[in-house]
């Protein structure tokens, strides 16, 4: 296969949903929709926001976060085995004592492929979540797919998305809640130029494509109470180029068909480090 033309094509669909914080059950219920909604169009993957389960920052996670594997990760399971769809989603994992910022992806018979835990995590959320423990890769029949969940694609956290592009990653997808002040105006500023740069910067170093799936609604409590989350769900393709957006103030179902690109093992020579 040429170098100049990709190895795969991926059609991917990304979930900008409608978070409630604290309604567990309609956050749940909302998901599911979304991944038979994108099965129905012929979607290969599904990639829904961050803490989708109980909200970014919500206090309540304390009380409301459930083990990983567990009835919230199964019940995805089991609508992307009935669907054939394979599913990431961020979710609020309690482990021990511990609640963390998690991520899970699931493939088209619900076999779970990849446990993710948020490590760039803003200094505002610690006292709520812990510091992730791992990053790793799922070798799956779409491709290489690496994951890890919105600040962890900060321009201060890009050795992240680097270590998975060097672990061989085709694409990281990412798992977001981007929140702005209440009276910010889309209409008068662009939002994302943050991430487009941030995503550029990965997948031109590893011409990898880098996706990251935001969610839409209000911030009712925690330290970011009054603001909101703005959608902006945002593909930048494997030249770092935008390739999709998601509205700013809607839910809404974006497809797109993402070259994926086989990955050269990356190694460093000796004679240049001596």
């Amino acid at each position: 296969m040429s170098a100049d033309t990709p190895s795969s094509t991926l059609k991917l669909a990304l979930g900008q949903m409608l978070v409630e914080g604290g309604a567990v059950a309609a956050n749940l219920a909302r998901a599911t929709d979304m991944i038979r909604a994108a099965a129905a169009q012929g979607c290969q993957l599904i990639v829904l926001p961050e803490c989708l389960d109980v909200g970014w920052t919500d206090p309540r996670a304390r009380e409301l976060a459930e083990p990983i594997p567990g009835p919230r990760s199964e019940l995805f399971a089991q609508v992307a085995a009935a669907e054939r769809i394979g599913v990431l989603a961020g979710l609020t994992e309690r482990a021990g004592p511990q609640v963390y910022n998690a991520a899970v992806l699931l493939d088209d018979q619900g076999q779970l492929l990849l446990h993710h835990r948020k490590i760039n995590e803003l200094e505002i959320a610690l006292d709520l979540y812990a510091i992730g423990d791992r990053l790793q890769v799922a070798h799956t029949r779409w491709g290489t797919l690496g994951v890890n969940i919105c600040a962890d694609n900060f321009p201060n956290a890009l050795d992240i998305g680097r270590t998975l592009g060097r672990m061989g990653a085709q694409l990281i997808a990412a798992p977001c809640a981007w929140a702005v002040d209440a009276q910010f105006d889309p209409a008068q500023q662009r939002y994302g130029d943050l991430w487009r740069e941030a995503f550029g910067q990965l997948a031109r170093a590893f011409r990898m494509p880098v996706v990251g799936v935001s969610n839409v609604g209000p911030i009712g409590q925690g330290p970011w109470a009054g603001r909101r989350c703005i959608g902006c769900s945002l593909v930048v393709d494997a030249e770092g180029r935008e390739q999709i957006t998601g509205p700013s103030d809607q839910p809404a179902l974006l497809v797109a068909d993402v070259a994926l690109w086989d990955q050269r093992p990356r190694g460093t020579a000796i004679s240049g480090m001596l």
